[in-house]
């Protein structure tokens, strides 16, 4: 009788490495996780279950920095604010639907049809300013 397959699903492993996180991460990053529990998995793997998160807005895609983080609010039909510490990579997210709509007002005026908002803001968080440890 041959053995049976157990499905991963690796979605839900992503997720975990993400959550377990403060900051963002690279895909290379979870996929050094995910190694420790299995050897053999594939950057594609990662990749894939990366964009289907980011779909079902579970994870958020940091553009300026190519990495991700796990999404830390339980509003999905608004863009985040993403507020990124230089120093200790802490990233906050933030629901502002006040600038979303500015800045869609702005696309709208100028004919530009936008497909999606990503706002990232760098700087140093609450805890670097004051010099503390994160």
């Amino acid at each position: 009788m041959g053995a049976i397959k157990k499905s991963i699903n690796w979605r839900d492993k992503v997720l975990t490495v993400l959550r377990s996180h403060n900051g963002a991460m690279s895909a290379y990053d979870v996929l050094g996780k995910l190694r420790q529990f299995n050897p053999k998995i594939a950057p594609p793997t990662v990749y894939r279950a990366l964009s289907a998160l980011e779909e079902q807005g579970h994870v958020h895609r940091l553009e300026s920095i190519n990495a991700f983080v796990a999404c830390k609010c339980d509003q999905h039909q608004h863009a985040p604010v993403l507020s990124v510490c230089n120093d200790c990579g802490l990233v906050e997210e933030s629901i502002a639907p006040e600038v979303l709509s500015a800045l869609s007002d702005l696309a709208k005026q100028s004919g530009f049809s936008q497909t999606r908002q990503v706002i990232e803001l760098h700087g140093q968080c609450v805890a670097c300013c004051e010099g503390a440890s994160p």
